[in-house]
C-alpha cells in the first residue's frame, strides 16, 4: 500500500466512490486534492507512474476513454464537465450572489439584522438544503430521528454516510447532551431542526451553542433549520443568529414558506457568515432559481408585521387548548413548542379520521416513528375545536 496525492482538479468527486480501495484521509470541506491510500496498482492504465510515491499526478496528456485534458492545469476532467481552468474563481461567484436578488436580500439584511452578504436565497429551504450538500459534500453526517426527512435525502445525493440519532420519546424526544456527544472527528455536517419536525421540541440555546463547539472542534458544520421558528413569539431568544458573527462553520436556513404560507411560490434562505460556503452553494445550483414573483412576494411579506403578530397570538393561544383536548381523548401528546402537536394515536386512527372527512399527518414513515404517531396542524379555535369533535367520534 502506498500513499498518493490526487489533484482536485481531475478527481473532483469523492474518490471512494469510484475505487472502493481507496481512503479519502484529509478534507472536511472540498480540498483543492485528496490524499489517498491504495495498492500499488491501483492506478494501473491511468498514466501514473507507480514508482512516484507522494504524486498521482497525470505524467501525460493521454485522457482514459470518457475523460478530457485541460492543458491549462494539467488535469483530466470527465466529458461534461467544465474544464477546471474554465470554472468560475471565488471572486466570480461572490459577484455573482451579490447580483443576485439583491432588493430583496437588502430587505432580509434589515429584518434579520444580519450583512446582506450573510444571506443566499433560494427556490425554497429544500433547494438550500441540496445546495448546501452539493457545496459540501460531506463523507458523514448526523441527523437527529424523527426530523425532516429533506436533510437526509440531500446527503446521500452525494454520497454520505447518514448516521439517525434516535432521539427518547420517554423524554418527549428532546435533544440532549447524548446527541453532542454523538458527533465525533469523523463528522463533517449536524442537522438540528429549531424547533423539530415533527416532534415540535426546541433545543436550548444553551444547548445549541454547546453543540455548535462541539461541531467546530471535530471540524464538523451545524445546520440549523429555523424554518419554523418564527411561529414562537420568543424567536428572538431561541434563535442561533447570535452565534453567526464567531461560528463561521454555522449555517442557519429559513423560509417563506411556513408563517407566510407561500408553500407554491418557493422562497428560503440561508444566513452564514461564511462568505465562501454562501458562494459555493450559490454556485451549486442553478442561477436565477429565485424567480421575480417569488422576490416581489417575500418583499411584500416582510412589510405584514402585523399578520405576523397575530399567526404567532394565535398558535399562543390554542397550541396550549388543542393539546389539552387531545389529551381529553386519551391521546398521548408530545410537550412541543411548534405550530403543529405530535400526537400517539390507535395506528389505524388516521384512516378512521379520513373516513369522517378529516386528514391528520401520519409520522410512519419519520425514523423513530411508527404508524401510531400523527401530526396536525394548530389552525382557528372553530377549526380547532371541529377536529378535536371528529376525533372524538372516531375514538369513542
Amino acid at each position: 500500500m502506498k500513499v498518493f496525492q490526487i489533484i482536485r482538479g481531475w478527481c473532483h468527486w469523492d474518490a471512494t466512490a469510484q475505487f472502493p480501495t481507496l481512503r479519502s484521509t484529509v478534507g472536511r470541506f472540498p480540498p483543492s486534492y485528496l490524499f489517498v491510500e491504495a495498492p500499488d496498482n491501483v492506478f494501473e492504465g491511468w498514466g501514473y507512474d507507480p514508482e512516484q510515491e507522494g504524486d498521482a499526478r497525470f505524467l501525460q496528456p493521454e485522457p482514459p476513454e470518457g475523460w478530457l485534458y485541460d492543458a491549462d492545469t494539467g488535469t483530466f476532467y470527465p466529458e461534461g464537465d467544465i474544464a477546471p481552468s474554465q470554472q468560475p474563481t471565488d471572486a466570480q461567484r461572490l459577484a455573482a450572489l451579490e447580483a443576485e436578488n439583491k432588493e430583496l436580500r437588502a430587505k432580509l439584511a434589515v429584518a434579520e439584522d444580519v450583512p446582506a452578504d450573510w444571506l443566499l436565497c433560494g427556490n425554497g429551504a429544500a433547494d438550500l438544503i441540496f445546495r448546501l450538500a452539493l457545496a459540501v459534500r460531506p463523507r458523514r453526517a448526523l441527523l437527529p430521528a424523527p426530523t425532516f426527512a429533506e436533510y437526509a435525502a440531500a446527503l446521500d445525493t452525494v454520497g454520505c454516510e447518514v448516521t439517525q440519532f434516535t432521539l427518547d420519546a420517554a423524554n418527549d424526544f428532546a435533544v440532549t447532551d447524548a446527541f453532542i456527544n454523538a458527533v465525533t472527528p469523523e463528522t463533517d455536517m449536524v442537522f438540528l431542526c429549531q424547533p423539530n419536525n415533527p416532534t415540535g421540541q426546541v433545543t436550548p440555546p444553551a444547548l445549541v451553542e454547546k453543540l455548535l463547539h462541539r461541531c467546530a472542534a471535530c471540524g464538523a458544520a451545524l445546520v440549523v433549520d429555523e424554518c419554523f421558528l418564527d411561529f414562537l413569539p420568543d424567536r428572538d431568544t431561541l434563535t442561533a443568529k447570535t452565534f453567526l458573527h464567531e461560528a463561521t462553520n454555522l449555517i442557519i436556513l429559513k423560509a417563506f414558506t411556513k408563517l407566510y404560507a407561500m408553500a407554491g411560490v418557493r422562497l428560503g434562505y440561508a444566513l452564514c457568515s461564511n462568505a465562501d460556503l454562501l458562494a459555493k452553494m450559490q454556485a451549486a445550483g442553478q442561477p436565477w432559481a429565485v424567480s421575480s414573483l417569488a422576490q416581489a412576494a417575500g418583499i411584500a411579506a416582510l412589510q405584514e408585521t402585523a399578520y405576523a403578530d397575530a399567526v404567532r397570538a394565535l398558535i399562543a393561544d390554542q397550541r396550549p387548548k388543542m393539546a389539552v383536548g387531545l389529551r381529553a381523548l386519551g391521546l398521548y401528546v408530545i410537550n412541543g413548542q411548534a405550530n403543529y402537536l405530535l400526537f400517539k394515536a390507535p395506528a389505524d386512527f388516521g384512516e378512521a379520521l379520513r373516513q369522517h372527512g378529516a386528514v391528520v399527518r401520519s409520522c410512519a414513515n419519520y425514523p423513530g416513528l411508527d404508524a401510531a404517531w400523527y401530526r396536525t396542524a394548530v389552525r382557528t379555535a372553530a377549526e380547532n375545536d371541529q377536529l378535536l369533535q371528529i376525533m372524538g367520534e372516531v375514538l369513542a
